[in-house]
């Protein structure tokens, strides 16, 4: 596996990271838990008035505790269908990225696409976390089930087939139906919490993440990392990260705050205790 180090990022482009976003599986978390130094990284960004945005194919059910316990400015769920985050009362705020209707409608086609492949593939299973699904299916091949690539690779055709959007998360296989993914869903919460087109930063903003349905953010950013666990998904990758941490998972993502604000403290240009964008929109009653 050929890449590039955190220490060949150079200096003046870390210290000059606006925001992070992020994937959650096996990039924050270990088995479905934030490691601590992930938490804890979490926490020194935001001290240092960093925004972390996280986006996930987990669905809007399982991520909404974390939108309101973990210190990030927000969690797309679904591989960009829902966004979540707390409002300055503690309470927590869900948006779709379609409506109602279309949900509706939508699930129809989702539940037939679901039932065709446990058809065909009868020893699959639905991932444990559907329950809290609301705009697409996933299907275990890594968190409690296993799955060898070539059913992998047929779930994925069987899916398509039925008209859905199918990615590979580092634990499951994601199915929907509409032209969002990862980065929509970024460009979507950059613009609904800061009021910012994220494409006209890109420079400014880092993406972390570990599998393969995150090779197109690898590709749009020019400042993306994979957690060192992202061997895994190597030759799989169609577009790889620029760097590679030496950690795993959440050690890695500590690895990569550390990167980037231990360049802002040494930088008076990007003070590293800058107001944070949210927390000044609030304070402003905007």
């Amino acid at each position: 596996m050929t890449h590039l180090s955190l220490s060949d990022w150079p200096w003046a482009e870390r210290a000059g990271i606006r925001g992070v976003l992020t994937d959650i599986d096996d990039t924050l978390t270990t088995d479905g838990a934030i490691t601590p130094d992930a938490l804890e990284a979490l926490q020194a960004l935001r001290d240092a008035g960093l925004p972390v945005f996280a986006i996930t194919g987990r669905p809007a059910g399982w991520s909404e505790p974390f939108a309101l316990a973990w210190p990030v400015d927000g969690i797309v769920a679904e591989n960009g269908a829902v966004a979540l985050w707390r409002t300055p009362e503690g309470a927590l705020h869900k948006a779709y990225l379609q409506d109602a209707a279309t949900r509706q409608a939508n699930a129809l086609r989702l539940r037939a696409a679901a039932d065709d492949v446990l058809a065909q593939l009868p020893h699959a299973r639905l991932a444990l976390d559907s329950a809290g699904r609301e705009t697409d299916i996933a299907i275990d091949h890594s968190e409690f089930a296993q799955l060898p690539a070539a059913d992998i690779e047929r779930v994925v055709r069987l899916m398509q087939q039925h008209g859905l959007t199918a990615t590979v998360s580092s634990i499951h296989i994601n199915g929907w139906i509409g032209s969002h993914d990862k980065l929509a869903g970024a460009r979507w919460i950059v613009r609904e919490r800061l009021g910012r087109a994220l494409d006209d930063e890109l420079a400014q903003w880092v993406y972390v993440g570990d599998s393969t349905n995150d090779a197109g953010m690898f590709a749009h950013f020019p400042h993306s990392v994979g957690v060192a666990n992202v061997a895994r998904f190597w030759a799989a990758l169609s577009h790889r990260p620029r760097y590679v941490t030496l950690g795993d998972r959440g050690q890695g993502f500590a690895e990569v705050a550390s990167a980037i604000l231990s360049a802002r403290a040494a930088d008076p240009v990007h003070p590293a205790h800058a107001a944070h964008p949210i927390h000044a929109m609030q304070a402003s009653g905007t």
